[in-house]
């Protein structure tokens, strides 16, 4: 499906985090197509190499090898992108892990490492890029959340925890960075049809309850993401700050 295109997007320096694979992967590209320059950040090294081979010549994307949860390493990623690319101006905090974990086999040692995964680095990865947002005149975030603690999904209890604390960050950097003309929005996928969830989880079962739940009857796709994170990155959206946007084929 041929998407739209938003010409305020084009030669803008975008950094997403976890772009190498799934929904990241298909921000990235979905931004170079709009003739953004993009850095992203990613632990997995083999599928982020997969990544920039099958991009077209003229992309301009830059590939940075980090983990999340180091925020130093975090910091040092992007300060790589911004010497090469330019000043970020648009942010999109997508990385994180939906592992499966039972209540009784919480530690708070795990408990620390899943927030450290799904959700400090997105404060830092903001906290790191707003002086550049500020120096151009405004600028846009928008951070990936879940459907998941909407509907009260069982069997994750620090993920779904952690991605409900993202709607809060959502509106405190959005109150906080609004007098700068920066934006702050998140998006609140449900269940996408990545790689990693047609391997993990989708079961026959899952399915069937998938299409029974959805108003519209049809999986959805990584660039069902992808594409409503290009609006609220694009001027096109410049009215919009501190929501969030549910985007699950209706399941909610």
């Amino acid at each position: 499906m041929q998407g739209a295109t938003y010409p305020s997007l084009k030669d803008r320096t975008v950094l997403v985090t976890g772009g190498g694979s799934g929904i990241g992967e298909a921000i990235v590209r979905q931004f170079a197509d709009q003739g953004a320059r993009v850095g992203f950040i990613d632990i997995d090294a083999k599928a982020s190499q997969q990544l920039l081979s099958s991009l077209p010549a003229h992309a301009r994307v830059q590939f940075e090898h980090a983990d999340l949860r180091d925020i130093a390493a975090l910091r040092r990623a992007i300060a790589a992108i911004r010497e090469t690319l330019g000043p970020i101006t648009i942010l999109v905090n997508n990385a994180a892990r939906d592992d499966r974990h039972a209540i009784a086999d919480v530690t708070p040692e795990y408990w620390d490492e899943r927030f450290a995964v799904n959700l400090k680095h997105q404060f830092f990865a903001a906290q790191a890029v707003a002086p550049d947002m500020t120096r151009a005149g405004g600028g846009a975030i928008i951070n990936i959340g879940s459907v998941s603690w909407v509907i009260g999904q069982g069997n994750m209890p620090c993920y779904t925890t952690a991605k409900s604390a993202v709607q809060g960050l959502t509106r405190a950097l959005a109150r906080d960075l609004g007098p700068n003309n920066v934006r702050v929005n998140s998006i609140l996928p449900g269940w996408i049809m990545t790689q990693r969830q047609r391997d993990n989880w989708l079961t026959p079962a899952g399915e069937a309850e998938l299409m029974q739940r959805q108003c519209l009857k049809r999986k959805l796709v990584p660039d069902d993401i992808a594409r409503v994170v290009l609006f609220f990155a694009a001027d096109d959206s410049g009215a919009c700050t501190n929501q969030n946007y549910i985007v699950d084929g209706g399941w909610v």
